[in-house]
């Protein structure tokens, strides 16, 4: 790894992460805006995984007591069951279609809720509710390594506050990752170029994680939704293109 590529890669882990660190997902979205340029996508994907899981591992003391169980496995449980799914389905559905038909709902959803005021239509939909988003979501990850999108845009639609919500999709994701990482190991793609390059990011991870969860503990409810929304319709607009 030449030194101008290990240093555009430690750039998109410091990005990555501080996104991360502050909204609890979307590591992958700013970091392989930068990586996909200068790195392979058989080193890129897992590295993202990888680097995602170790941001969501040192945010987790930040929302630790506001985790629920009771509210979790739900998630948890049904989204690895859909994970490998995801991968069945991509033999057969088109992949590029499918990311762009979701590209634009999150587009056109994040859009327009930026503009409208809080609402939680969904605060009493119960666990079947939640394990369906989860299975979509473990889906979505096996099928697009998108995981996070739907449980974040739900747990928004139940109306929970900022650490809620997090304290649901944080350890719905790192499930997803390590099941991921799992089979990304079994696949291979675990070798000498990607412990390297895992090396190369850890210094940022730690900086910008710890940035994002500093900043994240000074903003309020009402700001922590707007970044998600825009977070959300960046992701839709970035699938579209």
């Amino acid at each position: 790894m030449s030194l101008e590529i290990a240093l555009a890669t430690a750039l998109g882990a410091l990005l990555g992460s501080f996104v991360s660190g502050l909204a609890g997902f979307a590591f992958g979205l700013v970091a392989l805006g930068l990586w996909l340029h200068v790195l392979a996508p058989t080193l890129a994907a897992p590295l993202v995984v990888a680097c995602s899981l170790a941001v969501q591992l040192l945010a987790l003391p930040s929302i630790w007591r506001a985790i629920r169980v009771d509210r979790v496995w739900p998630f948890v449980v049904c989204g690895l069951a859909g994970v490998p799914l995801g991968s069945f389905l991509l033999g057969i559905l088109d992949a590029a279609l499918f990311r762009r038909v979701l590209g634009g709902f999150l587009l056109a959803y994040g859009g327009i809720m930026l503009f409208l005021p809080p609402m939680s239509p969904f605060a009493r939909a119960g666990r079947v509710a939640d394990g369906t988003v989860g299975l979509s979501g473990g889906v979505l990850g096996g099928l697009a390594g998108l995981s996070g999108a739907l449980p974040t845009l739900w747990c928004g639609l139940r109306g929970w506050d900022k650490d809620a919500q997090r304290a649901v999709y944080q350890p719905f994701n790192i499930a997803i990752h390590v099941a991921t990482l799992l089979a990304h190991g079994r696949d291979g793609y675990l070798n000498e170029e990607f412990g390297l390059g895992f090396l190369v990011c850890l210094p940022a991870l730690g900086l910008g994680g710890w940035l994002g969860i500093k900043l994240y503990r000074r903003i309020d409810d009402a700001r922590f939704r707007r970044i998600v929304l825009w977070l959300l319709t960046l992701s839709g607009a970035t699938l579209l293109i």
